[in-house]
């Protein structure tokens, strides 16, 4: 496994973390077994294989996935010590008060005394960052949290939540993959520049850059099929192009297309990717992406064919392959 440098405190960030948003929600359809068995095996793996860094978030599941992610530290000598425990406060009324009673209830679920890092998942469209930045030094003076972050924001309204926090906010969790560059434009080249960490999610786009869908091959799962155009099937035809420029640059390391795409992601500097994991062997391949080392020319020719994939939004993307048929 691969290690941040330059972290705060005493634990070691892993390049390639988890993601948890699968655990205990039904949208993705993995079912109950997955829930009460598969979830608690992929986390002990994930120790086993050097992950240090697991987030989650208040709203998966409605709080289950935090307590499924609790229970399996719980279940591992020693882990509460080297896992960085993550989680993040859904924004409806981001008041005071409320950052620090929704801090401390996923605390209880995760069985923690501090949460290493608390983010704030989504930009309020209303409100600035103060009260909730006010909660959040409450919640530092006592312990209950150690760093701050946000996710979604741009680069300037992580500026403001610094201002309003009065201290810096760690990092900022954005979707960033080789179908998602947005944050190179600012958010990355200012985690760059002042130490902060990009937490990736949706590295893979969400299985797209896994190569396992084609326009004969489409997801099943409520996630993929209705809450993104990716997977539209002229969606699907414009990536082909990138999909055949992963598995060239996989053939010549020996590993998947997914793999591939993850070493892409943490090739950037201060950037942690969090996939998900369906199974243990998923797990087991995405750990395994912090060891492919891509060279500088197979980074350019990923550059150049994800800079050509022009997706088409959702109606435009749904118009266009009825028209194909």
């Amino acid at each position: 496994m691969r290690y941040l440098e330059n972290t705060p405190g005493d634990k070691k960030w892993s390049a390639v973390g988890l993601g948890t948003w699968q655990f205990g929600s039904g949208e993705w359809g993995y079912g109950e077994d997955y829930a009460s068995r598969e979830a608690g095996a992929i986390v002990r793996r994930a120790l086993e294989l050097g992950i240090t860094v697991f987030d989650t978030a208040e709203i998966y599941g409605r709080g289950r996935s935090e307590a499924i992610l609790g229970e399996a530290l719980a279940s591992v000598d020693g882990a509460r010590e080297r896992a960085v425990v993550a989680s993040k406060l859904f924004p409806v009324r981001p008041t005071t008060s409320t950052t620090v009673s929704h801090a401390v209830a996923s605390a209880s679920r995760l069985g923690v005394e501090r949460l290493d890092l608390y983010q704030v998942h989504w930009p309020h469209p209303l409100l600035g960052d103060r009260p909730a930045m006010a909660g959040m030094r409450q919640l530092r003076d006592v312990g209950v949290v150690d760093q701050v972050g946000v996710s979604n924001y741009g680069a300037a309204r992580w500026d403001a939540a610094e201002r309003a926090l009065g201290a810096p906010v760690l990092s900022n969790q954005v979707r960033y993959s080789l179908v998602a560059r947005g944050p190179e434009a600012a958010v990355l080249p200012r985690a760059q520049e002042r130490g902060g960490v990009v937490i990736a999610y949706s590295p893979l786009g969400q299985g797209l850059l896994s190569g396992k869908y084609d326009v004969d091959h489409r997801p099943r799962d409520t996630v993929r099929r209705r809450m993104t155009a990716a997977f539209a099937p002229e969606n699907l035809r414009r990536a082909t192009p990138l999909i055949e420029t992963l598995r060239e640059v996989a053939d010549a390391h020996g590993v998947t297309p997914s793999q591939v795409s993850l070493a892409w992601v943490i090739s950037h500097d201060r950037v942690v990717a969090i996939p998900g994991a369906s199974s243990v062997a998923q797990l087991e391949s995405n750990a395994a992406a912090a060891d492919v080392e891509l060279a500088a020319d197979e980074i350019a020719a990923l550059d150049r064919s994800s800079a050509q994939y022009q997706p088409l939004s959702g109606p435009r993307a749904a118009l266009a392959s009825l028209r194909r048929g």
